[in-house]
């Protein structure tokens, strides 16, 4: 049986506020080309649909319009929902729309109730195990307490339960959406520490050929059965390297699997560009970025005047702007409190400037306004002093 493995659409979400609501259609254009063109079985979409419990009607509308594409295809396609998603906005009409082979699996006590389709081999079981908030589900699993690895832990048991009253043979693939020990984080995932630790051990999926994972943005290998599709587009800078794909995954007679990657199509790539504002404005090195999105973090001792207007002379798309001066020399390991031990108030506030502006002293009319101030400050609390209480 081929699947394709995909999640994190995130859809409704923008990049440093550049829409992505045209690449978000162009990723759902290529996704249905694929189930066309790859003779896919099933699609898998392991969470996190929508970027947010309340999604705008663009969003609303992209997955309207991929819901009936892949239902005209007549590709089953189960999704679960994710920690962004409502779960229990994304489940309205289940039961109706899986009439068309569009499985919406968001309710935890339905997580042993598998989607069973079948191939020349036989059945596979198909089990959608939404995300699991631990304070909202551990009674539902009869647990009084424990974090994400015991609610999750608990759902696979009644996994197996399920599959082990099924006819021999019988392959499983599950989807989930969590943070499993030993996957590489970004900056773009919503922390789901909240309920407790947030990681899960592998072997909490035990017992079944394929997993199916979604949280995590970078496509990855837990194990060969246990894989992260990433997201099809990158939601942060920390994703640069990153290649954003979906997995094409045979899963063969006797249940191992075969995976190859299938690239997304992205709209523009990234560039994380570090120099003086005179090098990225100048040197041919950097010619090859000028049309991607850019974050560029300048290296200036001090700090240049309208950097960002003439970094988007040269990068139109510069959309983050950070500074981190070189080092001076300037004993960086010391405490403040070390650093400015046996100062005065002045010498402490001529500092401040200095720090904000490495390399350039301040002026002689920003030291006077300095010592005006701090003796009108010392002359207001000796009056106050004075004062009968």
């Amino acid at each position: 049986m081929r699947l394709l493995h995909t999640s994190d659409w995130h859809l409704g979400r923008s990049f440093h506020r550049e829409s992505l609501h045209e690449a978000q259609r162009a990723f759902l254009d290529h996704l249905v080309d694929v189930v066309r063109s790859e003779g896919v079985d099933a699609v898998l979409v392991a969470g996190d649909v929508y970027d947010r419990a309340l999604p705008g009607l663009d969003a609303v509308a992209l997955f309207d319009d991929v819901l009936h594409r892949l239902a005209d295809l007549d590709v089953p396609t189960v999704f679960i929902s994710g920690n962004h998603d409502s779960a229990r906005r994304l489940g309205v009409g289940a039961g109706l729309i899986s009439r068309a082979g569009i499985h919406l699996r968001t309710d935890p006590g339905e997580c042993a109730e598998p989607v069973l389709l079948a191939d020349e081999h036989g059945p596979v079981a198909v089990y959608g195990l939404p995300y699991l908030e631990p304070t909202l589900v551990r009674e539902r699993f009869g647990l009084a307490r424990g974090g994400h690895a015991a609610v999750l832990g608990a759902a696979m048991e009644q996994v197996r339960a399920d599959l082990a009253a099924r006819p021999e043979g019988t392959r499983a693939v599950v989807l989930a959406h969590a943070f499993v020990t030993g996957g590489k984080e970004t900056d773009s995932e919503r922390d789901i520490a909240v309920g407790g630790v947030a990681s899960v051990p592998a072997s909490v999926f035990d017992g079944v050929h394929y997993a199916a994972l979604g949280h995590l943005h970078g496509c990855q290998t837990v194990a060969p059965h246990l894989r992260y599709s990433g997201s099809p587009l990158a939601y942060s800078f920390s994703e640069v390297r990153q290649r954003k794909t979906m997995w094409l995954v045979d899963l063969a007679a006797d249940g191992s699997v075969a995976a190859e990657r299938i690239d997304c199509p992205q709209p523009r790539p990234l560039a994380t560009l570090r120099d003086t504002l005179d090098a990225l404005l100048t040197d041919e090195g950097y010619a090859e970025h000028e049309q991607s999105w850019v974050q560029a973090t300048l290296t200036d001792a001090a700090r240049p005047s309208e950097p960002m207007e003439k970094l988007r002379r040269r990068f139109p798309h510069t959309l983050q702007l950070l500074f981190d001066p070189e080092e001076s020399g300037a004993e960086p390991t010391r405490s403040y409190a070390a650093r400015v031990s046996g100062r005065d108030d002045l010498e402490i506030a001529e500092g401040f400037l200095r720090h904000v502006r490495p390399g350039a002293e301040p002026e002689p009319d920003e030291l006077g306004w300095l010592r005006e101030g701090f003796e009108l400050v010392r002359e207001t609390t000796d009056r106050k002093a004075d004062l009968p209480r």
